[in-house]
């Protein structure tokens, strides 16, 4: 008698949407493709919400119409010119965040390895004050080139101090919280032996801010993203992979420490960019991941779902450190409140279920 094997496609638990090319294919949740989208729609509204919003008040109509071109004057100068750069700005460095905070996160295998947490934002803050106060550079180019240098060689000396026959994500953690506490204090000599004009500019730059955002910071920005973005893309598939260890990583055809390696500078340069031009805006990059996996209800955190989390994030949080107080605060005051709240809750969320 004669049997006939019978073979079922593999059951990934949820709905799974396939895209297939000559060379890869990308495989994505229903769910988490419902997420992105929504959320997506979200930053769009709170995009002209921004845009909207201000001591000139503009209807949504107006809005629309100044950006499509069919509306001059006045109207089209705070459109236009005052106030898109800043909303692009909010978007861009809300995806270079979020992006940053997961390749971390996935690199580590823990919510806490995001790159204000190992130090990575710090030694850009460095890097930048560095050519503020010692140089006395204050042009976006060179600050900019400093701020990835000094996170580039932060994650330098953190991933040698965490190497040990390859490197762990606990180590990692580990040295870059003790890298993180040399660096502020060095930072914290650099700003007291700076005049104080120069002082004061630095410690509101190091609270973060978008309040300097305009088109000459938006320029750089898209130069830089547009090559980090696609770079962090073409890196997933190993990110994901390295989350199976490093062995079966090399059993599937990936080099684990070259991939991590790429994946770290990249990560670096994303944070550092975004540090660079609107200063060391916290939480944004450890809270977006964590916020998109609840989302998505995802094992693990993805890339693009972090992306329009930490867009959405740091545009709503823009608007409130702008509109929503009494006084206008620097944005990263806002995001360190809210990430700070969200781990709180989530502290007391995961205490009662023990």
């Amino acid at each position: 008698m004669s049997r006939t094997l019978i073979t079922a496609p593999p059951d990934f638990g949820r709905p799974q949407l396939v895209a297939r090319g000559r060379r890869a294919s990308v495989r994505v949740s229903r769910r988490a493709l419902v997420v992105i989208v929504a959320i997506a729609a979200v930053t769009l509204i709170l995009a002209l919400v921004a845009l909207a919003t201000g001591s000139y008040s503009l209807t949504l109509g107006q809005v629309i119409a100044a950006l499509s071109g069919r509306e001059t004057g006045i109207v089209s100068t705070v459109v236009l010119d005052w106030r898109l750069p800043r909303v692009l700005l909010a978007i861009l460095f809300g995806l270079a965040l979020g992006i940053s905070g997961a390749i971390f996160q996935s690199l580590t295998r823990n919510p806490l390895g995001s790159p204000d947490i190992i130090g990575f934002d710090t030694g850009a803050y460095t890097g930048a004050l560095l050519v503020m106060l010692v140089l006395h550079l204050g042009g976006t180019y060179s600050i900019t080139i400093a701020a990835i240098a000094g996170g580039l060689a932060t994650a330098a000396i953190v991933y040698l101090f965490a190497w040990r026959r390859g490197v762990q994500g606990f180590r990692l953690i580990i040295a870059g919280i003790g890298v993180t506490a040399m660096l502020t204090s060095f930072n914290t000599w650099l700003l007291l032996r700076a005049q104080t004009q120069q002082a004061i500019s630095a410690s509101f730059w190091g609270a973060g801010s978008l309040d300097n955002a305009g088109y000459p910071q938006l320029v750089p920005a898209v130069i830089a993203f547009a090559v980090l973005f696609p770079a962090a893309g073409l890196l997933s598939r190993g990110m994901h992979t390295l989350e199976l260890g490093d062995d079966a990583a090399r059993q599937l055809g990936v080099n684990a420490e070259r991939t991590r390696l790429l994946l770290v500078i990249t990560g670096v340069a994303l944070s550092a960019t975004a540090t660079a031009l609107a200063g060391p805006i916290a939480f944004i990059s450890l809270s977006a991941p964590q916020i998109a996996r609840r989302l998505t209800r995802s094992a693990g955190v993805g890339l693009m779902s972090s992306a329009v989390v930490g867009a959405a994030l740091l545009l709503a949080s823009d608007w409130v450190a702008q509109h929503a107080l009494p006084v206008t605060i620097p944005t990263g005051l806002v995001t360190v409140t809210l990430g700070g709240g969200y781990f709180i809750w989530l502290l007391v969320v995961e205490g009662r279920r023990r």
